[in-house]
């Protein structure tokens, strides 16, 4: 969902990402989604709606664990990448190509999850409302939403700053450099990437993307939700269901139900 990118990085995008992200521990927040399912609804769930799926780093191992999942993403060439992981699980897991604003798959799921902050790349109320609406027509009654973000009041207090990641694979160097720009107004941070790949100390490819993400504060999302059919169930830190959110909390996690009527 990059608002901005060039040739070079479209092409190679997917492979850079499962990369830069596999020290990521998708079981355990497949772990805290199934944590969530138990704690907040009262059937099973087999069915699951992937929001964002990326590669599939939720959708296989959600997949393996028996559930029914389908994934939607905007990027054709993150969803080839999810194809090809999808070995041995190819009848419980599928993908397609969609926007969250305006898909129609003509099935309801027992669950929807938008994990890795897939809704903060909706900076835009109507791009936001839209999406949820949309969320909302494909839960099945007494179903549930999950999704992630950035917690407005941890984003002030500890403001992004610029990282550097590096990456040592088959004798190449695959450098990230995520330079962010915080917008108060909106309610944003521009992220600017540059991946360099470097071989004896030599640039062989560089690319440029830039994610605009937006962070949220709790009465914000709970008027969204209710703005949508939706009512919010639960704000939780991120990874963590037995406490409290805190100021000193970058990442949430939400949970919301449709509401009665």
């Amino acid at each position: 969902m990059s608002t901005e990118e060039n040739a070079v990085f479209g092409s190679s995008y997917a492979g850079a990402y499962d990369t830069f992200y596999a020290d990521k521990d998708y079981d355990a927040e497949c772990d805290l989604v199934e944590r969530v399912f138990r704690k907040h609804l009262t059937k099973p769930v087999q069915r699951i709606l992937d929001l964002g799926c990326g590669t599939g780093g939720h959708a296989m191992p959600l997949a393996r664990r028996g559930y029914t999942v389908v994934g939607i993403d905007r990027s054709e060439g993150m969803l080839q990448a999810a194809r090809a992981k999808a070995s041995g699980v190819e009848s419980r897991v599928e993908f397609h190509r969609a926007d969250l604003r305006d898909f129609e798959l003509g099935v309801k799921f027992d669950a929807a999850i938008a994990m890795f902050a897939v809704i903060g790349y909706l900076p835009q109320n109507e791009d936001l409302l839209a999406a949820l609406s949309r969320i909302r027509r494909h839960l099945a009654p007494g179903g549930l939403l999950v999704f992630d973000g950035w917690y407005g009041p941890g984003v002030l207090r500890e403001r992004p700053t610029e990282r550097v990641k590096t990456i040592e694979r088959e004798g190449e160097q695959l450098i990230r450099i995520a330079r962010p720009e915080l917008d108060l107004v909106q309610q944003t941070v521009q992220v600017n990437y540059q991946v360099l790949r470097i071989k004896d100390r030599r640039v062989l490819d560089e690319a440029r993307e830039s994610h605009r993400m937006r962070f949220f504060f709790p009465q914000e999302l709970s008027l969204l939700l209710l703005s949508t059919g939706f009512r919010m169930v639960a704000l939780h830190p991120f990874g963590d269901l037995d406490r409290p959110i805190r100021e000193t909390d970058w990442n949430f996690l939400t949970v919301a139900a449709p509401a009665a009527g």
